[in-house]
C-alpha cells in the first residue's frame, strides 16, 4: 500500500456532504471514482480538513 497526499478545493453546492452515502451525490465517492478511472485501481480515501474561513461551505463558524 502507498500513501499519496492530494489537496483539493471544491464547490459542494451540488453534493450531500463529504462522506459516501448510498444514492446521494457526495465528494468522497466522486474522488474515489475519478482515481479508479485514472489508475484502474479501486481506492478508499481518508480525509482531514482544515476549516479556514471562506475555504469551504458558508456558515461554518467563520
Amino acid at each position: 500500500m502507498r500513501n499519496i497526499k492530494i489537496v483539493i478545493e471544491y464547490d459542494g453546492k451540488k453534493f450531500d456532504g463529504w462522506q459516501k452515502q448510498p444514492s446521494k451525490p457526495n465528494i468522497q465517492g466522486e474522488i474515489e471514482n475519478a482515481i479508479e478511472t485514472v489508475t484502474g485501481e479501486r481506492v478508499e480515501i481518508y480525509a482531514s480538513r482544515e476549516n479556514r474561513c471562506r475555504s469551504s461551505q458558508f456558515g461554518t463558524g467563520c
